[in-house]
């Protein structure tokens, strides 16, 4: 297992640090997304970065120009305040998933593009990543995560409490915007590497497995990139030694340990366990 894993380091090294920058940020994100119970929205950002990566072939340009830009302007849709709206948010997040995802198939059903062309640039394929999509990624996810964990604590305050938020006077609209701008730059550039779908799963079902096994939010954030990185690793050996793809592998994996972890978490809660400790 150790001479596979020091294998594909040397064979893929691009691939091995893309899929970390992914799931770390993505993880440590995606904790507040499964929190705030905006799992919808996630999904809706994957398949709108998936369209403007569609439009930016068809357009000839950069695919990551194409994602951000159709990325930035559905976070501003999804910025306004619903609240005392007709609509409700998870409405228009519907309009929205349902019109990506259909544009994105027409608009490259006239890219003139082959089917594993069009798999490829939209689904992405980790074990293909190369130096250019490893650096996009890291210029996009270290200064994202790098805001966030530095004003974890108003953003913390304004998802969770928003009424005692704006008595300690935050300006809860600006942070829950800067949250989703956030969100939105971090989508964009994964999707271009690893495809809707793994994205979709760093972002929701990594953190959810970490948030089964402890209710401390400190521990879950670190506990959620760790079982990320476990999940990538296993992912990209196990598919470079049986030859299988990359993407579903990683996704397989994932959600198998949440299922372990599903069982774990209802055997202890239905056998009390003593000693366990309080975080469990």
């Amino acid at each position: 297992m150790i001479e596979s894993i020091i294998e594909l380091a040397d064979l893929f090294p691009n691939a091995l640090i893309s899929g970390m920058t992914m799931t770390i940020v993505c993880a440590i994100i995606g904790v507040f997304v499964v929190l705030k119970r905006i799992v919808f929205i996630s999904i809706a950002l994957s398949e709108t970065a998936a369209c403007g990566i569609a439009s930016a072939m068809l357009l000839h340009l950069h695919p990551l120009a194409g994602a951000v830009a159709l990325t930035a302007i559905v976070v501003s849709l999804l910025s306004i305040n619903y609240e005392n709206s007709r609509i409700p948010r998870d409405a228009v997040l519907g309009v929205i998933f349902l019109m990506a995802s259909s544009l994105s198939i027409l608009l490259v059903s006239k890219s003139g593009f082959g089917l594993h062309e069009i798999k490829a640039m939209l689904y992405g394929d980790l074990i293909l990543a190369g130096q250019q999509d490893r650096n996009i990624l890291l210029l996009a996810s270290a200064p994202s995560v790098s805001f966030f964990l530095l004003f974890i604590r108003p953003i913390t305050y304004t998802f969770f409490d928003r009424e005692a938020s704006q008595v300690m006077g935050l300006a809860c609209r600006f942070w829950e915007m800067s949250f989703f701008f956030i969100l939105g730059l971090v989508v964009s550039a994964a999707s271009k590497t690893g495809g809707v779908l793994l994205v979709f799963c760093y972002l929701v079902v990594v953190p959810t497995t970490a948030l089964l096994l402890t209710k401390n939010l400190t521990i879950v954030i670190i506990l959620s990139p760790l079982l990320g990185i476990a999940t990538t690793i296993g992912g990209l050996t196990l598919s470079y030694r049986e030859d299988l793809p990359c993407n579903q592998t990683i996704i397989v994996i994932s959600c198998t340990v949440f299922g372990m972890a599903l069982i774990i978490a209802e055997l202890v809660k239905r056998l009390k366990i003593k000693g366990v400790p309080e975080a469990w």
